[in-house]
């Protein structure tokens, strides 16, 4: 068996083995699995993603708290919540997230649902289908910072590859969004933006373990190197790269390889 197959089988080996119901609990991902609605699972899971460096225990924790204060129906509260309901989002903080972020964000989603169904379309140039990801992060960016009194410090919590940044967490919350199987974990609730467009997202854990396979030249951890890493996974897997986002943060984070 040549290197490139045995390791494709020992990945996909361990995409099974995180690949499942029971990763969710410990994950980000299990704010969104609070919920059925689409909306709400799109909204949840956006703020899960942003939220996502440091403990995890921590992460869920203050996500929970979040979807608490919006009375655990993030899409009406966006929708509807006036000032005594917002008021009481002004006392949230997570790491350096604090409520001006936070108020914006609901602005901005007030804003964005009052003219589309999903956020997918928040990722989608002129409204069709992106040709990459890198154009759709870039468009959502730009658009998430449109109304009039976005706030510069919120910059900080929405990366983009335009500044070169890896976009860790966007990345993250596309994969959970887009990957279509029938595990459990991700949703696989949007359409125009496909699997295999979709780029591995990647922090100094994942880069850790994909340089010690030798997936991964760059030394930053940057968008290139998502780009590098995403390109080497699609040899593995061309209609589903991101797949592998689970054996290397299993390998990194809960397995310390």
């Amino acid at each position: 068996m040549e290197a490139t197959e045995k390791l494709q089988a020992f990945f996909n080996r361990k995409v099974k083995e995180y690949n499942q119901p029971g990763f969710i609990a410990a994950d980000p991902v299990c704010i969104p699995h609070l919920f059925t609605k689409k909306q709400d699972i799109e909204i949840a899971g956006f703020f899960a993603a942003i939220f996502a460096w440091g403990n995890r225990t921590t992460i869920i924790q203050k996500s929970r708290e979040l979807m608490q204060l919006m009375n655990m129906q993030p899409h009406q509260f966006c929708l509807e919540a006036g000032p005594a309901e917002l008021k009481k989002l002004e006392a949230f903080k997570h790491r350096t997230f604090n409520a001006t972020d936070l108020l914006y964000c609901v602005e901005f989603f007030r804003e964005h649902y009052q003219q589309f169904d999903s956020l997918e379309n928040a990722f989608m140039p002129g409204n069709k289908p992106p040709d990459s990801v890198k154009e759709a992060l870039s468009y959502f960016h730009h658009y998430f910072f449109s109304l009039e009194d976005a706030p510069l410090r919120t910059r900080k919590h929405i990366s983009t590859p335009e500044k070169g940044s890896s976009c860790k967490r966007l990345n993250m919350f596309l994969r959970w969004m887009v990957r279509k199987d029938k595990q459990g974990v991700d949703f696989g609730i949007w359409n125009q933006i496909k699997p295999n467009q979709l780029i591995c997202p990647i922090d100094v854990h994942v880069a850790r373990v994909a340089k010690r396979f030798q997936l991964l030249d760059r030394k930053q951890t940057d968008w290139l190197a998502a780009e590098e890493l995403t390109n080497y996974l699609k040899k593995l897997d061309p209609k589903d790269p991101a797949k592998y986002d689970f054996a290397l943060f299993g390998l990194g984070v809960i397995e310390k390889y």
